[in-house]
């Protein structure tokens, strides 16, 4: 059975960092990692939303976004659902058949109006894969049984890294 480490923390804490250093070491050292992340969309250096990316193949796709009219909504964001799933689902499934390990970053109030990902997640963290995945705080309860929980901080990126990396490689 795969290795599952979740990462949680408080915003700005480095938790999508991590998950990028991870996949590049992991990379570099032969696996083939896929999965998803989501990472802001930035404009005048103001936030005005979060796009998906298929971290296989670069595919990009709106997860949500200010001017977005969906009756799902995160603060002053709306989800885009069809959005997401366009991109998310395939990325996922292409990582549970084809890549050695499997990130989710994040699984989050937005991500999980979904229920089609839910789904997929809830399969993934039951599988036999390595798992990486970003959990929102309010969320790491409800996941922890799944893996090991780790909290993220500034000071703690590199040392996460390293053990991750260091746990996954040697599988």
């Amino acid at each position: 059975m795969g290795r599952k480490f979740l990462l949680t923390g408080m915003p700005g804490s480095g938790k999508s960092t991590v998950v990028l250093r991870c996949v590049e070491e992991l990379r570099r050292g032969g696996l083939r990692v896929g999965g998803i992340s989501t990472p802001e969309v930035r404009r005048g250096g103001r936030r005005v939303g979060f796009e998906v990316v298929d971290l296989a193949t670069g595919r990009r796709g709106t997860l949500a976004a200010v001017g977005i009219h969906s009756r799902y909504r995160v603060g002053r964001y709306g989800v885009d659902i069809e959005g997401f799933e366009a991109v998310a689902l395939p990325a996922l499934r292409h990582a549970e058949e084809r890549c050695d390990v499997i990130c989710i970053d994040e699984i989050g109030r937005m991500e999980l109006y979904s229920n089609s990902f839910e789904e997929a997640v809830r399969r993934i963290l039951g599988g036999v894969k390595p798992v990486l995945a970003v959990v929102h705080r309010r969320y790491a309860g409800a996941y922890s049984h799944y893996g090991e929980l780790l909290w993220v901080s500034r000071d703690r990126i590199n040392r996460l890294v390293e053990y991750i990396v260091g746990e996954l490689v040697k599988g």
